[in-house]
């Protein structure tokens, strides 16, 4: 199974590319497309609620493990120069920068918009990713993009696999009730190993519960390793008691106030004390003020880019984490709103 998200700006051609590579199923703030022939499963999720809200992007991408980067001809613009900055900031370490509409440029034209983006992108997260030119109209370089994918898909699922001994951990993006089975939910297994008959717990409402079944791509399955896209029906718990951000977890932390060491990026603007920031882990999303900041030993009245900081937050909404998991900041108010990333403290 490879999940891809495609993101970039609105005149990228990332909709229709993301239409020609799966048939549509879930629409939200997010569009879902899937596609399986013989032993290969692909989702693909187009990010259609983003640039109005960055919470579709990142919920996006923290449900794949691949993203495609679309450039279209004209080249970089704020919003894919804002794409960048995100998947830097997430460390995102598998994708694929695809030069779109390739039938209305020249192949001059394509290398020399692909050095650029080397060029910008050096020293990022994005500095080894592949690139390839695509139409959707032409159907130029389509198929190779697909396998691409696949080969891309290949070594992530082999890293996967060292992930399968972790506690299970599983990030809800939708939940529901059906007739006669109950509460189900959707969502990826980011690390572990599940099994039917699992007792668990929702997170951030410590409500506890019990995997009555697992279903993959619709097919009944017993347990699903890490890395799976799964349908659960849970025991215990009712549809309206846990919804997209909640984390299916034996054991998690939960905090409306932290203390993170974050590191701000080189492109942001500096923000103050005081200042009202957007934290955002998995799926989930919190407003927070910033009461503390501190450089050093020192306390500090703003945080300046590229510099690490230690910051005092404050929010009112319960955010479900791990001592591992990387946050990640915006400033709403902002032009270019991804500002830092950083770990609890």
């Amino acid at each position: 199974m490879t999940k891809i998200t495609i993101i970039g700006s609105e005149k990228s051609g990332k909709t229709t590319l993301a239409g020609k590579l799966g048939k549509k199923s879930n629409v939200t703030d997010i569009t879902m497309y899937d596609y399986a022939k013989n032993d290969r499963i692909l989702t693909t999720i187009d990010a259609t609620g983003y640039p109005a809200s960055v919470k579709a992007l990142v919920t996006a991408l923290n449900l794949s493990d691949i993203a495609l980067l679309c450039i279209p001809p004209t080249g970089l613009d704020p919003l894919s120069a804002e794409c960048i900055i995100a998947l830097d900031l997430m460390n995102y370490k598998h994708g694929i920068v695809v030069l779109t509409k390739s039938d209305t440029s020249y192949a001059i034209a394509h290398e020399e918009l692909q050095a650029k983006l080397k060029k910008i992108t050096a020293g990022t997260a994005l500095e080894n990713w592949d690139y390839i030119s695509v139409s959707t109209t032409s159907f130029e370089g389509m198929e190779e993009l697909k396998e691409l994918i696949f080969t891309v898909g290949n070594r992530v699922a082999e890293e996967l696999k060292e992930l399968d001994s972790l506690r299970p951990r599983i990030y809800i993006d939708q939940s529901f009730n059906v007739t006669g089975i109950g509460c189900v939910v959707l969502g990826v297994t980011t690390q572990g190993t599940i099994n039917a008959k699992d007792k668990m717990i929702a997170y951030p409402t410590k409500k506890e519960l019990e995997i009555r079944s697992i279903q993959m791509h619709d097919v009944d399955v017993k347990s699903a390793p890490a890395g799976s896209r799964v349908g659960l029906a849970l025991k215990g718990i009712q549809s309206k008691d846990i919804d997209r951000g909640f984390v299916v977890s034996q054991e998690e932390a939960v905090a409306t106030d932290f203390i993170m060491k974050c590191t701000l990026s080189p492109l942001a603007k500096e923000f103050n004390l005081g200042d009202m920031l957007h934290l955002y882990v998995g799926l989930q999303s919190a407003p927070v003020k910033v009461v503390e900041i501190t450089e050093g030993e020192n306390k500090v009245e703003k945080a300046s880019p590229g510099k690490e900081y230690t910051l005092k937050l404050s929010g009112s909404k319960e955010v479900a984490y791990s001592k591992e998991d990387r946050f990640i900041f915006a400033n709403l108010d902002e032009k270019q709103r991804f500002i830092a990333y950083g770990y609890e403290q």
